[in-house]
């Protein structure tokens, strides 16, 4: 008698998921059935077959387990109440078919905005910013427009606040191109600094209420100041964030950092491809060499696969980057 034949490790195998509901199984599969077919699409080599509330998989192995987790994922998703996009889905796939580990994507929730939506970390690279926040005392977060630098780091603000982790949060920029020269403008310091700190009240106001602000504006919860106003204080038992780092010098970086207090988290973002500065060398640029290594201090750098504006945001980075060659970061 001959021996059995060894299995191939390519021979097509099945697998099937059962969903829980027609309501589970639209989340799922999208308007349309949009996220199914791109699914279908991004992996040919797996027969993905839904019927009622089954789906059945046949495939190789590997390319059948790539797509079951991805599925299972998307369903952890939904069953934590967020109905993925098909831009989400893109981007899971995606990472899916990269290895990456999705964990707390999409599900971990941050905040939620004074309307009711969850604030999520939507990427990778998202999910290891706010890990590196929740970690260390001072995190950097370096990366291009629309990967959720500044809004992630006050949801986050907003919520150690809430939780009385801290007693204050603050938030403050370099004003007018790092040099911060304010005279020049009509009305009082505040109308003054107001149009370079809007990027913060809007990320503010989307997580508590005009009124809510008011009150912790009046009782000191809240500062918004530019840079300039951190000079000579020590903020103890406070959430501070700095916006807009690639338009600070050393000297004002260095400042800004050495007003750590205790019981407090400084969070830095910048875009090291957008410099303003007319002079001298950027101190966000610097700080990477400087303090690497240190315990307790992190560096988190997000790209263009962070980006979750516009799907043409990427493609605009993108377009740049080959336009410039990659000699913005050395600007």
């Amino acid at each position: 008698m001959e021996p059995e034949s060894p299995k191939r490790e390519d021979a097509p195998i099945s697998q099937e998921l059962i969903l829980k509901d027609q309501e589970e199984a639209t989340a799922l599969f999208g308007g349309l059935n949009r996220n199914l077919n791109y699914i279908k699409e991004q992996f040919p080599k797996v027969k993905i077959i839904a019927r009622g509330n089954k789906i059945h998989l046949e495939g190789s192995a590997d390319e059948v387990a790539l797509v079951h987790g991805l599925l299972d994922k998307l369903l952890d998703i939904i069953a934590d109440n967020h109905v993925p996009s098909l831009e989400e889905v893109r981007y899971l796939a995606e990472k899916t078919k990269e290895g990456e580990d999705l964990r707390g994507v999409l599900s971990d929730v941050i905040q939620v905005t004074h309307w009711g939506e969850e604030i999520r970390p939507k990427t990778v690279g998202q999910r290891r910013y706010i890990e590196a926040i929740e970690q260390n005392d001072v995190v950097f977060g370096i990366g291009p427009a629309g990967t959720g630098k500044t809004y992630l780091a006050v949801a986050e603000a907003v919520a150690h606040l809430k939780r009385g982790k801290v007693g204050r949060i603050i938030l403050t920029r370099p004003a007018v191109e790092a040099g911060e020269e304010l005279g020049f403008l009509p009305g009082d310091i505040q109308a003054k600094v107001n149009p370079y700190l809007r990027p913060l009240y809007d990320a503010l106001y989307d997580m508590v209420s005009s009124d809510e602000i008011a009150r912790y504006r009046g009782d000191g919860r809240i500062e918004i100041a530019p840079l300039a106003f951190m000079r000579g204080r020590t903020l103890n038992n406070s959430f501070v964030i700095l916006d807009e780092a690639q338009n600070t010098t050393h000297t004002q970086l260095k400042m800004f950092l050495t007003r750590l207090g205790f019981h407090s988290k400084v969070v830095v973002t910048g875009d090291i491809t957008q410099i303003d500065l007319e002079r001298g060398r950027s101190g966000l640029v610097e700080v990477q060499h400087i303090l690497k290594g240190i315990e307790g201090i992190s560096f988190i750098y997000l790209d263009k696969g962070d980006v979750v504006r516009h799907h043409l945001v990427r493609r605009i980075i993108e377009a740049y980057e080959r336009a410039e060659g990659g000699k913005g970061e050395e600007s």
